[in-house]
Protein backbone atom coordinates (compact mmCIF):
# COMPACT_ATOMS: atom_id res chain seq x y z
CA UNK A 1 0.00 0.00 0.00
CA UNK A 2 1.73 3.28 -1.37
CA UNK A 3 -0.59 5.34 1.42
CA UNK A 4 1.79 3.48 4.29
CA UNK A 5 5.01 4.96 3.20
CA UNK A 6 5.99 8.66 3.70
CA UNK A 7 6.31 9.53 0.32
CA UNK A 8 3.06 7.98 -1.16
CA UNK A 9 1.61 8.35 -4.21
CA UNK A 10 4.92 10.24 -5.66
CA UNK A 11 7.31 6.34 -6.07
CA UNK A 12 4.86 6.20 -8.64
CA UNK A 13 7.06 7.93 -10.83
CA UNK A 14 10.15 6.62 -9.47
CA UNK A 15 12.57 7.14 -7.03
CA UNK A 16 14.29 11.10 -7.25
CA UNK A 17 17.81 10.76 -6.42
CA UNK A 18 18.64 14.10 -4.34
CA UNK A 19 20.53 16.60 -6.35
CA UNK A 20 23.45 18.90 -5.25
CA UNK A 21 20.75 21.43 -3.98
CA UNK A 22 18.74 19.00 -1.95
CA UNK A 23 20.52 18.30 1.01
CA UNK A 24 23.70 19.78 3.15
CA UNK A 25 24.63 23.28 2.80
CA UNK A 26 24.25 22.80 -0.95
CA UNK A 27 20.04 23.07 0.16
CA UNK A 28 21.58 26.33 2.19
CA UNK A 29 22.23 28.24 -1.03
CA UNK A 30 20.02 31.54 -1.90
CA UNK A 31 17.93 31.27 -4.91
CA UNK A 32 20.36 34.03 -6.31
CA UNK A 33 23.42 31.41 -6.98
CA UNK A 34 20.72 28.67 -7.86
CA UNK A 35 19.18 30.92 -10.49
CA UNK A 36 22.89 31.50 -12.08
CA UNK A 37 23.43 27.26 -11.62
CA UNK A 38 20.71 26.88 -13.98
CA UNK A 39 21.85 29.81 -16.45
CA UNK A 40 25.21 27.99 -16.31
CA UNK A 41 24.21 24.37 -16.33
CA UNK A 42 21.14 23.82 -17.32
CA UNK A 43 20.72 25.59 -19.93
CA UNK A 44 21.21 24.93 -23.71
CA UNK A 45 24.23 26.70 -25.33
CA UNK A 46 24.41 28.50 -28.50
CA UNK A 47 25.86 25.74 -31.27
CA UNK A 48 29.25 25.59 -31.81
CA UNK A 49 30.57 22.20 -33.29
CA UNK A 50 27.46 21.87 -35.49
CA UNK A 51 24.92 23.87 -37.73
CA UNK A 52 21.73 23.08 -35.99
CA UNK A 53 18.95 22.58 -38.81
CA UNK A 54 15.24 25.16 -38.34
CA UNK A 55 13.00 22.82 -39.72
CA UNK A 56 11.46 20.00 -37.80
CA UNK A 57 11.60 17.44 -40.30
CA UNK A 58 13.59 16.30 -43.47
CA UNK A 59 13.94 13.96 -46.27
CA UNK A 60 16.46 11.08 -46.20
CA UNK A 61 18.77 11.63 -49.80
CA UNK A 62 18.77 8.12 -49.92
CA UNK A 63 15.54 5.99 -48.77
CA UNK A 64 13.43 9.61 -49.74
CA UNK A 65 11.95 8.69 -45.97
CA UNK A 66 10.67 11.27 -44.52
CA UNK A 67 12.05 11.81 -40.52
CA UNK A 68 12.25 14.13 -37.94
CA UNK A 69 14.88 16.44 -37.55
CA UNK A 70 17.10 16.16 -34.04
CA UNK A 71 19.41 18.59 -32.84
CA UNK A 72 21.70 16.84 -30.40
CA UNK A 73 24.36 18.79 -29.12
CA UNK A 74 28.00 17.23 -29.32
CA UNK A 75 29.22 15.94 -26.01
CA UNK A 76 31.68 18.46 -24.86
CA UNK A 77 34.91 18.48 -21.99
CA UNK A 78 36.15 21.25 -20.20
CA UNK A 79 39.12 20.97 -18.84
CA UNK A 80 41.05 22.79 -16.63
CA UNK A 81 43.16 24.93 -18.88
CA UNK A 82 39.57 25.81 -20.72
CA UNK A 83 38.56 27.59 -17.43
CA UNK A 84 42.00 29.53 -17.42
CA UNK A 85 41.06 30.98 -20.58
CA UNK A 86 38.30 32.59 -22.55
CA UNK A 87 37.66 29.65 -25.55
CA UNK A 88 34.38 31.07 -27.11
CA UNK A 89 32.04 28.42 -26.05
CA UNK A 90 34.64 26.09 -27.58
CA UNK A 91 36.05 22.83 -25.67
CA UNK A 92 37.74 19.32 -26.32
CA UNK A 93 35.89 17.08 -28.20
CA UNK A 94 36.54 13.24 -28.00
CA UNK A 95 35.12 10.63 -30.73
CA UNK A 96 36.77 8.60 -33.28
CA UNK A 97 38.57 8.74 -36.28
CA UNK A 98 38.85 6.57 -39.23
CA UNK A 99 42.41 7.44 -40.98
CA UNK A 100 42.85 4.72 -43.39
CA UNK A 101 39.83 2.74 -45.29
CA UNK A 102 40.91 -0.61 -44.36
CA UNK A 103 42.16 0.40 -40.99
CA UNK A 104 39.56 0.06 -37.62
CA UNK A 105 38.89 3.55 -35.98
CA UNK A 106 41.17 5.34 -33.28
CA UNK A 107 40.08 7.29 -30.77
CA UNK A 108 41.12 11.37 -31.42
CA UNK A 109 40.30 14.17 -29.23
CA UNK A 110 39.44 17.62 -31.25
CA UNK A 111 40.80 20.41 -29.35
CA UNK A 112 40.27 24.55 -30.57
CA UNK A 113 43.48 26.25 -31.98
CA UNK A 114 44.78 28.47 -28.66
CA UNK A 115 46.48 31.81 -29.23
CA UNK A 116 47.80 34.68 -26.41
CA UNK A 117 45.96 38.10 -27.01
CA UNK A 118 45.48 41.37 -25.13
CA UNK A 119 41.94 42.17 -24.17
CA UNK A 120 40.45 45.62 -22.76
CA UNK A 121 37.67 45.93 -20.46
CA UNK A 122 36.48 49.78 -20.12
CA UNK A 123 34.64 49.38 -17.03
CA UNK A 124 38.04 47.86 -15.22
CA UNK A 125 39.86 50.29 -16.96
CA UNK A 126 42.60 47.59 -17.22
CA UNK A 127 44.22 45.02 -20.20
CA UNK A 128 44.61 41.67 -19.68
CA UNK A 129 46.51 38.90 -21.27
CA UNK A 130 44.48 35.86 -21.85
CA UNK A 131 44.35 32.60 -24.24
CA UNK A 132 41.79 33.01 -26.66
CA UNK A 133 40.46 31.29 -29.45
CA UNK A 134 39.90 32.90 -32.91
CA UNK A 135 35.66 32.62 -32.35
CA UNK A 136 36.21 34.23 -29.09
CA UNK A 137 38.29 37.22 -31.20
CA UNK A 138 35.15 37.25 -33.75
CA UNK A 139 32.31 37.78 -31.01
CA UNK A 140 34.48 40.24 -29.05
CA UNK A 141 34.62 41.95 -32.53
CA UNK A 142 30.70 41.30 -33.20
CA UNK A 143 29.87 42.54 -29.63
CA UNK A 144 31.75 45.44 -29.97
CA UNK A 145 34.10 45.11 -27.11
CA UNK A 146 35.41 43.28 -24.53
CA UNK A 147 32.58 44.46 -21.98
CA UNK A 148 29.60 43.98 -24.16
CA UNK A 149 30.93 40.12 -25.11
CA UNK A 150 30.95 39.45 -21.41
CA UNK A 151 27.79 41.39 -20.70
CA UNK A 152 25.73 40.27 -23.58
CA UNK A 153 26.36 35.98 -23.53
CA UNK A 154 24.73 34.19 -21.18
CA UNK A 155 26.93 31.60 -18.65
CA UNK A 156 26.78 28.53 -20.68
CA UNK A 157 27.61 30.30 -24.04
CA UNK A 158 30.57 32.13 -21.91
CA UNK A 159 31.31 28.55 -20.73
CA UNK A 160 34.53 29.78 -18.43
CA UNK A 161 35.34 30.04 -14.95
CA UNK A 162 37.69 33.04 -15.95
CA UNK A 163 35.12 34.82 -17.95
CA UNK A 164 32.19 34.07 -15.54
CA UNK A 165 35.16 35.84 -13.05
CA UNK A 166 35.72 38.80 -15.30
CA UNK A 167 31.46 39.48 -15.54
CA UNK A 168 31.03 39.47 -11.95
CA UNK A 169 33.53 41.95 -11.27
CA UNK A 170 32.30 44.34 -14.37
CA UNK A 171 29.03 44.15 -12.56
CA UNK A 172 30.01 44.72 -9.38
CA UNK A 173 32.32 47.77 -11.04
CA UNK A 174 29.13 49.54 -12.52
CA UNK A 175 27.20 48.82 -9.49
CA UNK A 176 29.63 51.13 -7.67
CA UNK A 177 29.77 53.69 -10.07
CA UNK A 178 33.04 52.35 -12.31
CA UNK A 179 35.42 53.27 -9.02
CA UNK A 180 38.37 52.47 -11.82
CA UNK A 181 37.48 56.11 -13.49
CA UNK A 182 36.96 57.91 -10.26
CA UNK A 183 39.56 60.13 -11.60
CA UNK A 184 38.45 61.07 -14.97
CA UNK A 185 34.47 62.28 -14.12
CA UNK A 186 33.90 63.07 -17.80
CA UNK A 187 34.74 59.22 -19.09
CA UNK A 188 33.21 57.91 -15.88
CA UNK A 189 30.01 58.83 -17.11
CA UNK A 190 30.36 58.01 -20.62
CA UNK A 191 31.17 54.35 -19.30
CA UNK A 192 28.17 54.07 -16.88
CA UNK A 193 25.61 55.33 -20.02
CA UNK A 194 27.06 52.90 -21.88
CA UNK A 195 26.85 49.83 -19.98
CA UNK A 196 24.78 50.92 -17.24
CA UNK A 197 21.59 49.36 -18.76
CA UNK A 198 22.91 45.51 -18.18
CA UNK A 199 22.43 46.22 -14.69
CA UNK A 200 18.90 46.14 -15.10
CA UNK A 201 18.76 42.28 -15.43
CA UNK A 202 20.20 41.85 -12.03
CA UNK A 203 19.59 42.68 -8.52
CA UNK A 204 21.86 42.94 -6.28
CA UNK A 205 22.59 39.49 -4.63
CA UNK A 206 22.52 38.03 -7.58
CA UNK A 207 25.36 39.92 -9.05
CA UNK A 208 26.91 39.43 -5.42
CA UNK A 209 26.28 35.17 -6.29
CA UNK A 210 27.03 35.25 -10.08
CA UNK A 211 30.17 33.65 -11.33
CA UNK A 212 31.05 31.26 -8.49
CA UNK A 213 31.97 27.48 -9.05
CA UNK A 214 29.71 25.34 -6.62
CA UNK A 215 32.63 24.63 -4.41
CA UNK A 216 33.27 28.82 -4.45
CA UNK A 217 30.15 29.15 -3.51
CA UNK A 218 29.88 26.55 -0.50
CA UNK A 219 32.83 28.45 1.08
CA UNK A 220 31.42 31.50 0.70
CA UNK A 221 27.87 30.15 2.58
CA UNK A 222 30.36 28.75 5.10
CA UNK A 223 31.94 32.19 5.79
CA UNK A 224 28.84 33.59 6.14
CA UNK A 225 27.61 31.03 8.22
CA UNK A 226 30.59 31.46 10.93
CA UNK A 227 30.33 35.17 10.95
CA UNK A 228 26.48 35.18 11.54
CA UNK A 229 26.92 32.62 14.63
CA UNK A 230 30.75 32.92 15.93
CA UNK A 231 30.90 29.97 18.56
CA UNK A 232 32.90 31.11 21.63
CA UNK A 233 34.23 28.05 23.22
CA UNK A 234 32.89 27.42 26.92
CA UNK A 235 36.29 27.50 28.25
CA UNK A 236 36.46 31.07 27.24
CA UNK A 237 33.22 31.90 28.31
CA UNK A 238 33.55 30.23 31.91
CA UNK A 239 37.30 31.51 31.99
CA UNK A 240 35.64 35.42 31.86
CA UNK A 241 32.79 34.67 34.72
CA UNK A 242 35.22 32.91 36.83
CA UNK A 243 37.77 36.15 36.64
CA UNK A 244 34.45 38.53 37.35
CA UNK A 245 33.96 36.86 40.51
CA UNK A 246 37.16 36.54 41.84
CA UNK A 247 37.54 40.15 40.97
CA UNK A 248 34.83 41.54 42.74
CA UNK A 249 35.48 39.61 45.61
CA UNK A 250 39.15 40.54 45.88
CA UNK A 251 38.18 43.91 45.26
CA UNK A 252 35.52 44.31 47.93
CA UNK A 253 37.59 42.18 50.43
CA UNK A 254 40.21 44.45 49.38
CA UNK A 255 38.65 48.09 50.11
CA UNK A 256 37.82 46.76 54.12
CA UNK A 257 41.20 45.68 54.57
CA UNK A 258 42.74 49.21 53.22
CA UNK A 259 39.90 51.69 54.65
CA UNK A 260 40.41 49.51 58.22
CA UNK A 261 44.22 50.64 57.92
CA UNK A 262 43.98 54.14 56.55
CA UNK A 263 44.56 56.91 58.23
CA UNK A 264 41.49 59.18 59.32
CA UNK A 265 40.65 61.61 56.28
CA UNK A 266 42.66 60.25 53.48
CA UNK A 267 41.35 58.31 50.80
CA UNK A 268 42.46 55.23 49.07
CA UNK A 269 42.24 54.61 45.54
CA UNK A 270 41.82 50.83 44.28
CA UNK A 271 44.43 50.17 41.01
CA UNK A 272 45.91 47.00 42.10
CA UNK A 273 45.67 44.46 39.96
CA UNK A 274 43.93 41.32 40.15
CA UNK A 275 46.57 39.51 41.82
CA UNK A 276 47.58 42.06 44.26
CA UNK A 277 43.72 41.86 45.87
CA UNK A 278 43.44 38.72 46.07
CA UNK A 279 46.85 38.23 47.76
CA UNK A 280 44.81 40.50 50.16
CA UNK A 281 42.54 37.76 50.96
CA UNK A 282 42.88 35.99 54.05
CA UNK A 283 39.58 34.02 54.75
CA UNK A 284 39.73 30.15 54.95
CA UNK A 285 36.56 30.23 53.02
CA UNK A 286 37.72 31.94 50.17
CA UNK A 287 41.36 30.78 49.95
CA UNK A 288 41.01 26.76 51.23
CA UNK A 289 40.11 25.74 47.71
CA UNK A 290 42.99 27.61 46.30
CA UNK A 291 45.35 26.29 48.45
CA UNK A 292 44.69 23.17 47.84
CA UNK A 293 44.88 22.99 44.11
CA UNK A 294 48.27 25.22 44.11
CA UNK A 295 50.47 22.62 44.69
CA UNK A 296 53.26 24.98 45.46
CA UNK A 297 51.70 26.64 47.79
CA UNK A 298 52.42 26.96 51.79
CA UNK A 299 50.11 23.81 53.40
CA UNK A 300 48.45 24.89 56.16
CA UNK A 301 50.01 23.19 59.67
Amino acid sequence: NLEILPQGIKLLNGWKRPGRFDKGLGAQLPEAYRKFWAEWKLTTPAAVHYIPKDREWERDEVTHAIKPVQNIPLPLIDTPESHQGIWGGEAVIKGFQKRQQTKRRVPHFWVPNLRRSVVHSHVLDSYMSVVVTERTLEQIHECHGFDHYLLKNRACDLRSALALKLKREVLQALQQGVPALSGEPQRQQDVLKEYGRYLASYTSEEIDWYGHTYLEAIRKLQNQLREAEKVQPHKVEFRGKLIEQLRQAGISEAGKLDKSDAPAGSTVEHKDSDIEALTKLESPASSSWLSKINPFGKKET
